[in-house]
């Protein structure tokens, strides 16, 4: 029950702080002034708490939260971000991994979402002899739903 209140006190210092720098109107941080800053208070709150709580089972959604924090204020506030839906399964590739290196589960999903995301950001480059990616990525990208619904099940009937 300790650890509880402590991930509870985790989140309510750093949203108190988030309205507090927004209350003060620091030049600094309006940037910081949106919904994606609430995200990555939320997934850093969740990282910190696992790690000082040694809970460990929260790293994948922090590790998510604050990615999909990160993706959608780098989206809104800089150029050079990439707004491409592959980006998701990267996140959440990475949420894996980083999960993997505290508890030993995950790396083989993490690894395969990380490389799938990669190899549809970078897409754009790929050599004329690989062409039947993209009719496989088309099919994916058609039926991605179904597999969602598929894997889904699936982790319901894994014991």
């Amino acid at each position: 029950m300790k650890n509880k209140n402590k991930l509870t006190a985790y989140l309510l210092i750093g949203i108190g702080l988030y309205f507090l720098l927004r209350q003060l109107k620091l030049p600094i941080f309006t940037d910081f002034y949106s919904w994606p800053t609430i995200l990555i208070i939320i997934g850093v709150t969740l990282l910190i708490y696992s790690f000082k709580a040694k809970e460990y089972n929260h790293l994948l959604g922090g590790t998510i939260l604050f990615g999909i924090g990160i993706h959608f204020h780098g989206i809104k506030y800089y150029n050079f971000w990439i707004d491409h839906w592959a980006v998701y399964p990267l996140i959440v590739g990475v949420g894996f991994i980083v999960r993997y290196i505290k508890t030993k589960q995950g790396l083989l999903p993490g690894l395969i979402l990380v490389a799938i995301a990669c190899v549809f950001i970078f897409s754009i480059n790929m050599p004329e002899w690989l062409n039947w990616v993209y009719d496989v990525f088309d099919v994916i990208q058609l039926y991605w739903p179904i597999l969602l619904i598929i894997f889904g099940i699936y982790l319901l009937k894994k014991k």
